[in-house]
């Protein structure tokens, strides 16, 4: 009987160190595998993020080369507008919920012309609701009826990393030339 007991005690230690190694092994492993994950989450996100640091740098250099070449003094909101305003109207700035309507004249850096209210009439839109670029509503807030302006807005501002899927590149920088006819 003490044999058999002692024959139990001994297979049943050696089941426990098994089941101990064993999770002690995959419990390795998993950190292992966890640590790789996120070693290779830390690269790719490096990456990411220094690319995305190029594309911003190199769209800036070619907004400022595009500034000196036609000699436009502009101003800059912290978004990366630029903007200039040809004051000539009158009334209150545009607020939100207004009915804005604008001629416009919108180009790539390069002067190639993709949108124009020329070609597809004037644009109507509501103040402070969307549906057109976040550069766009920023800008006319700070204008009034009659006003003119050119704005410049960088791909975040305007269609982003896919275009418009139309005539509008991705990560294109917009040059916008608007007038706004009516407030309402």
């Amino acid at each position: 009987m003490l044999k058999s007991w002692t024959t139990s005690i001994n297979t049943l230690s050696r089941f426990l160190t098994i089941v101990v190694f064993g999770c002690s092994v995959i419990s390795c492993t998993e950190n292992q595998t966890t640590n790789k994950q996120k070693s290779v989450s830390k690269t790719t996100e490096e990456s990411l993020l220094k690319a995305n640091r190029y594309l911003v740098r190199s769209e800036e250099e070619n907004i400022q080369d595009f500034l000196v070449r036609y000699k436009w003094d502009m101003e800059s909101t912290g978004t990366g507008l630029r903007y200039l305003i040809e004051p000539s109207g009158s009334g209150t700035k545009v607020q939100y919920g207004n009915l804005v309507t604008l001629s416009y004249t919108i180009r790539l850096l390069s002067g190639d012309i993709v949108k124009s209210s020329d070609r597809e009439g004037l644009m109507k839109f509501t103040a402070g609701k969307g549906g057109v670029e976040a550069g766009l509503e920023e800008g006319i807030k700070m204008m009034r009826k009659g006003d003119k302006a050119k704005f410049i807005l960088p791909s975040h501002l305007a269609f982003g990393l896919l275009g418009n899927g139309d005539n509008i590149p991705s990560k294109a920088t917009l040059v916008y030339e608007i007038e706004i006819t009516d407030i309402q």
